[in-house]
């Protein structure tokens, strides 16, 4: 199978990162990070991109989405991964979004995803309760009562749940914590009696937050999906998440190592550009091969999501491991390369490696994702 993108998906791809470049560059984030901005992303951006079908881009066109497939998302993901823009396509459209479009009712789809493909509203998914991705550790309850659900527990590393708008929540109804069965997506009102949500700033610039959840109380039109069996709904929404994850880091290994290779053919030493020396280029060359090899994992991944291919799960995990894995080697080549300017906040290379651990840890890393494809693979 050809890996070549299509004419429509070079111009996607030309389109976004012509935007990109001019509306959210590099010195956005760090605007966003100096001013401790309340909000964390640039609403106006977020509005921009809605306009331009974004929000919506694998959303049906009756919800008023572009009706795209995860390609196409993932080049705009990559090319946001290049300037670090701060953006709810992950929080919205890879996590909540898909969580309503897989197994939410009627009412659901057409007040809040149609809202989404809009840009009018963001939504987050609240999943995480350790300090590592684990997606069945979850202890949160959900108690049945008369006309709902009672949730009580905790929740951490939930994206952009400080300025979300509705907050789908895992509980569980039944079993202990690392049980599969027993899990329920509910979707939660920001300012719900009982929620406390306190933000949490994070080295790469980005926010997220911690949540408490003292009694909230939901009725059953909030379920989103059948009780006990959220982890049916919530595995395909992390596989997604996942790869478009990965399509995002994809484009900061990307951006990381062409500003080093202009470094190496700029920056002299005894008189001759760094990048003649022969050391040098091999150490470029190795990153040259991993970021291709990554690129090809990352496409097919995107693409077996739109065929409906029974392999999406593994290749969700082998595209997340090999990802992550190339951007601990370019993110740490990239600053070295750079010498000692690269560990000042002045050169921009540092806040593509903070952004990289980041990235790596969100949905799991290298080592989870290895476990996880031995796992799936009957090992």
């Amino acid at each position: 199978m050809s890996l070549a993108l299509t004419e429509e998906q070079e111009l996607l791809r030309n389109t976004a990162r012509e935007f990109i470049a001019e509306h959210s560059p590099v010195k956005e984030l760090r605007r966003l990070r100096d001013t401790n901005d309340p909000v964390g992303f640039s609403r106006e951006l977020w509005a921009q991109m809605a306009e331009l079908g974004w929000a919506g881009i694998t959303l049906p066109e009756e919800l008023g989405g572009a009706d795209l497939g995860y390609a196409e998302l993932g080049l705009v993901l990559e090319e946001c991964g290049r300037t670090l823009t701060a953006s709810p396509l992950v929080s919205t459209v890879l996590l909540g979004a898909n969580a309503l479009l897989l197994a939410g009712n009627g009412a659901q789809q057409k007040d809040l995803l149609g809202a989404v493909a809009k840009g009018e509203i963001v939504l987050a998914l609240a999943l995480q309760e350790g300090p590592h991705h684990s997606p069945y550790q979850v202890a949160t309850r959900a108690e049945p009562t008369k006309d709902g659900f009672r949730l009580t527990g905790r929740k951490t590393f939930v994206l952009d749940g400080h300025v979300a708008d509705q907050i789908v929540v895992v509980a569980r109804t039944a079993g202990a914590a690392g049980d599969r069965d027993g899990l329920g997506l509910f979707l939660v009102k920001q300012g719900a009696r009982g929620l406390s949500v306190q933000r949490t700033a994070m080295v790469d610039g980005r926010n997220a937050a911690n949540l408490t959840l003292d009694g909230v109380e939901v009725d059953k039109s909030a379920c989103v999906g059948q009780p006990g069996r959220g982890a049916d709904l919530l595995d395909p929404v992390l596989d997604r998440a996942t790869i478009g994850q990965a399509a995002e880091l994809l484009g900061t290994v990307t951006e990381a190592f062409e500003r080093t290779v202009a470094y190496l053919k700029t920056r002299t030493q005894f008189g001759v550009p760094i990048g003649s020396f022969q050391a040098l280029k091999h150490r470029a060359a190795t990153m040259f091969t991993e970021v291709e090899l990554s690129r090809s994992i990352v496409l097919d991944a995107l693409r077996a999501i739109d065929e409906k291919r029974p392999d999406v799960s593994l290749l969700a995990s082998i595209a997340k491991a090999r990802v992550s894995d190339t951007a601990q080697l370019v993110s740490n080549e990239a600053v070295q390369m750079h010498g000692g300017i690269g560990v000042t906040d002045e050169e921009e290379i540092g806040l593509f490696l903070k952004r990289a651990r980041v990235a790596e840890l969100t949905f799991g890393d290298g080592h989870y994702h290895r476990a996880r494809f031995a796992k799936l693979s009957g090992f």
